[in-house]
């Protein structure tokens, strides 16, 4: 039987089936939710970031060290090859600050429907409310699944079910159990791009408040080591939005930085961030500034003075943690408070004592190894006739679009070579 089963119906799910169809095979999607697509449809805050207009070796930096395993992967179809693909299919797109890529109307849902209605065109089975309990084997390769309890056979077999996060979504990691269970071997597993807990009550006083061209410093250090002892900390710089919550920080600076700071608190080190409010300005440009403001505003009190540095809401917490009366006239600030001042809009400290679970994580971290896993074909080393793609694979990146690109190349590549395996 000439036919390829598709495990999972996200991006890189229907992006292999349609491969597949193109090349001639029948194709059978299994999805276990009773729509496909669903992550796909909150993704991006309901936006979608399908890709990044990066060029291929700013794209790959993206995905830290594991980023050369997709370089033979974007070489057979990359972000122009996908942004030709949907407006081809009658999709708007247009290019936002960052080299982002979203649907003209903004609307996540757009590129579900999009792709269904090409899955469509192309006669492919899309089989609703069926989850995959188990990959069958015979003489060492794969011959179908057992789905719903009853066997689905196939020559070839595409495992694209997605990592753990947004488990609401269907994502709830039955991948790595189905591939451990022919031999792949799992990279642990945690959230990624994910918000992250502080300690204090700073985060929760300045809860809902959202900055824009912040700059944030990640300092990591071993607990032996301490944040401020002579073996420095390693330390990384971000540029970006920032969202204060109740427990913590969240927004895209922080979950660019996220990664890391799993990685490193699971690794029992000290991790703090340190805010910088006035990224634009170095110490001496800022200093220029206070005494200007101070001079041509001597008469107001310091609470108004404030305002005009900062939103209104971290304007008391300002003046509590550098310790300024808000009702001093500007004109009577000491020098030494002026310093003060100045180096808490550079150096506002946050403790990191934790990050959110995989319910607030956008991917997942982790998964299935690299090493067994042909680049050239997305095909099992372990399981002739296996095919993998997405998130299942242990490939991560930053927010931006890169992710789902990742998926929807792996998702194209995977699916061509099942074809061809038929």
């Amino acid at each position: 039987m000439n036919r390829v089963l598709v495990i999972g119906g996200g991006a890189a799910g229907m992006m292999a089936a349609g491969q597949v169809a193109l090349c001639g095979a029948e194709v059978v999607v299994l999805e276990k939710m009773k729509q496909p697509g669903r992550k796909i449809a909150i993704s991006g805050k309901g936006r979608c970031n399908l890709t990044n207009n990066a060029d291929l070796s700013e794209f790959i930096s993206h995905f830290g060290r594991n980023g050369r395993f997709l370089r033979q992967v974007f070489q057979d179809f990359f972000n122009n090859d996908l942004i030709r693909f949907f407006e081809e299919q009658g999709l708007d797109l247009v290019t936002e600050r960052g080299g982002r890529v979203f649907p003209a109307q903004g609307n996540a849902p757009d590129v579900v429907k999009t792709l269904r209605h090409w899955l469509e065109g192309l006669s492919v089975s899309l089989r609703p409310d069926s989850a995959v309990e188990k990959l069958l084997v015979r003489n060492g390769k794969v011959e179908g699944v057992v789905c719903n309890g009853n066997p689905v056979y196939g020559k070839s077999v595409i495992l694209a079910t997605g990592g753990a996060s947004y488990p609401a979504t269907g994502s709830s990691g039955d991948g790595y159990r189905l591939a451990e269970s022919v031999g792949h071997s799992i990279m642990p597993i945690r959230p990624g791009l994910v918000p992250v807990v502080t300690q204090g009550d700073l985060a929760q006083r300045l809860s809902g408040l959202h900055l824009r061209n912040v700059g944030v410093r990640l300092l990591i250090s071993d607990p032996a080591d301490g944040m401020n002892r002579r073996n420095r900390p390693k330390k990384r710089n971000a540029f970006g939005e920032l969202l204060f919550m109740k427990y913590g920080l969240s927004g895209p600076v922080i979950l660019t930085l996220s990664n890391e700071i799993v990685d490193a608190l699971r690794a029992d080190q000290q991790v703090q961030l340190v805010l910088d409010l006035k990224p634009a300005l170095d110490e001496q440009k800022l200093d220029a500034r206070l005494q200007r403001d101070f001079r041509t505003r001597h008469k107001e009190p310091m609470h108004s003075v404030l305002r005009g540095l900062m939103p209104e809401k971290l304007v008391q917490v300002c003046l509590d943690e550098t310790g300024l009366s808000p009702d001093t006239p500007a004109g009577e600030i000491r020098t030494a408070e002026r310093k003060r001042l100045r180096f808490w809009l550079k150096n506002i400290p946050f403790i990191v004592t934790g990050y959110c679970g995989f319910k607030e994580a956008i991917i997942t971290c982790g998964g299935v190894s690299l090493k067994e896993v042909d680049p050239r074909t997305m095909a099992s080393k372990c399981c002739p006739g296996l095919y993998l793609a997405g998130e299942v694979l242990d490939l991560q990146a930053d927010t931006g679009g890169y992710n789902l690109q990742a998926a929807f190349s792996t998702g194209w590549l995977a699916g061509r070579s099942a074809a061809e395996y038929c």
